[in-house]
């Protein structure tokens, strides 16, 4: 294991404030991160740093490791534990919280956005529920990975600032493996669940709704019931947040309430995957029985979650005045909520419209191009991110042949094509109905136009929402095992490789191929706690 950065003379830690301990009390109990008795850096994140005003230097410096290892608490720094519930597959559980984070404080970063910095596998806290509070090597590093895929591909997500490795033993399923430590930067770890825990004690709720509008959504304090507006807020950024997951084929395995961020940020990287073959019922998590987060559950599962949420807000709106100038009253609200809910499907609908719209290259959403090539995917068991990309090639390729002065037979018997524009996309499909595939691809050309610049513009534009490169799931889980044993060199590979998944590059094919099917059918993904 080595560091990304070298140690350096200490430049001085970032200044943590404590707003969430100052603001929230009741909400969370002082605790200090267990000391690892060996701390060694894994990978230091620099560029995020820069990003949040922390010198890179001080980043590689014995202190840093000292502090992302749990073993030193900056001066005048509080260390919490966040209490909170949540609905686990669809059941409450009153009480949750951080059974193995602690969170250090928050900084203000370059953009002026308080952001908080967290030890997540730092040991053991009152939220426990009797495990050892510690994160083993390989799950530190997926959410690591992930996270940092996620940003790459525009997503917004909670990142990771260092993975450092504690020197200790901890112990799982598979046996004893390297324990390890991972800090994440959160623009806050508000959650559905904070709201459920909130909400059943007294004096609580009105500060924590108050707290996350003034640090997400300022703009709703000016409203006439800025708790309807949170609530609108939260649904916006929560029907992107989805969209932006069904786009690229993310699968998160495990949306509880209190895996579901108020800020609309991608959150817990446990039992989540990447979709390869189409299937909307694709489910890998290895407790998801049931199907319950499917990937083409999603929309439906935010929405349930939101509702929970809405549910936690309903009081403190009732208190506000109505029209007549007397208290809205619950009644009143609930409609108000409801209304606001049922919006979610509609917006939910209209950004994965439009998202689909551009991958496909389109001017405009047609339902029928986007459910026809869907299907065929579906049909054919197709990769999902490589038949999108293949087919964003096409346009330019069309362009070609026309300015060539010959036919671009993207129709007709396959006997007869000839250098066929369409030909890559054709084999990501593999064998299944001709004639359904051409008859797409004469519907899907004839939308696009036929103007060179036109068509070559429309490559370039299509390539920009489609990735070439996601965290393919067997070569994370390749990276994992081998840093795990010891080498991290497959994992630094596809962690750099992520961080451009737009720029088809050189002998990098492998990256952007799917699992063979065996491969995939019998993928499982588990929690790693």
């Amino acid at each position: 294991m080595t560091e990304t950065v070298p140690s350096t003379t200490a430049v001085g830690a970032p200044t943590l404030d404590d707003g969430y301990a100052r603001d929230l009390d009741g909400l969370y109990v002082p605790w200090r991160p267990s000391p690892a008795p060996a701390p060694a850096a894994v990978r230091l994140n620099t560029e995020l740093a820069d990003d949040l005003g922390i010198d890179p230097r001080w980043l590689g410096s014995p202190e840093a490791l000292a502090v992302f290892s749990g073993s030193v608490i900056p001066d005048g720094t509080r260390p919490i534990a966040q209490a909170y519930a949540g609905h686990q597959f669809g059941g409450f559980v009153p009480m949750l919280g951080d059974g193995r984070a602690a969170l250090l404080g928050e900084v203000i970063d370059r953009g002026g956005r308080r952001r908080d910095i967290a030890l997540k596998g730092s040991g053991a806290t009152p939220f426990s529920r009797g495990g050892d509070g510690k994160a083993a090597l390989g799950p530190v590093l997926r959410e690591y990975l992930l996270g940092e895929a996620m940003h790459a591909l525009g997503i917004p997500t909670t990142r990771a600032l260092a993975a450092v490795r504690t020197g200790e033993t901890v112990f799982r399923d598979a046996g004893p493996v390297p324990g390890a430590v991972l800090t994440r930067v959160a623009s806050s770890h508000l959650r559905v669940g904070t709201f459920e825990f909130a909400v059943r004690r007294e004096g609580v709720i009105d500060r924590l709704a108050d707290y996350a509008i003034a640090r997400h959504y300022p703009e709703a304090a000016d409203a006439a019931d800025p708790y309807l507006a949170l609530l609108r807020a939260v649904v916006e950024a929560q029907a992107r947040l989805i969209a932006d997951w069904m786009g690229v084929g993310f699968i998160h395995g495990v949306m509880n309430t209190d895996n579901t961020t108020i800020s609309g940020e991608t959150i817990d990287y446990g039992p989540c995957a990447f979709l390869e073959a189409y299937d909307p019922r694709t489910v890998f998590s290895s407790i998801d029985h049931g199907g319950r987060y499917a990937f083409g559950n999603q929309p439906a599962i935010m929405q349930w979650n939101l509702s929970r949420f809405a549910e936690t807000l309903v009081g403190l709106s009732a208190q506000l005045p109505g029209p007549n100038g007397e208290p809205k009253g619950p009644d009143a609200v609930i409609e108000e909520m409801i209304e606001v809910l049922n919006g979610f499907a509609g917006r939910y609908a209209e950004l994965r419209n439009r998202n689909l719209a551009d991958k496909l290259g389109l001017d405009d959403p047609d339902p029928t191009l986007t459910e026809g090539f869907l299907t065929l995917l579906e049909t054919r068991g197709a990769d999902h991110t490589g038949a999108f990309r293949a087919l964003s090639a096409i346009p330019a390729r069309l362009a070609a042949v026309d300015s060539a002065g010959a036919e671009a037979p993207v129709t007709g018997p396959t006997t007869d094509r000839v250098d066929d524009p369409a030909d890559a996309l054709r084999t990501i499909l593999g064998p299944g109905d001709t004639a359904a595939l051409d008859a797409w691809l004469a519907d899907w050309t004839a939308a696009l136009g036929d103007a060179p610049d036109r068509l070559r513009a429309r490559t370039a534009a299509m390539q920009a929402v489609n990735p070439i490169y996601i965290p393919r799931n067997h070569l994370v889980e390749e990276a994992l095992t081998a840093a795990t044993a010891g080498d991290t060199q497959p994992f630094t590979a596809l962690l750099d490789v992520l961080a451009d998944p737009w720029t088809e590059r050189p002998g990098l094919d492998r990256y952007a191929t799917a699992a063979p099917v065996e491969v995939t059918a019998c993928y499982r993904t588990f929690c790693g706690t």
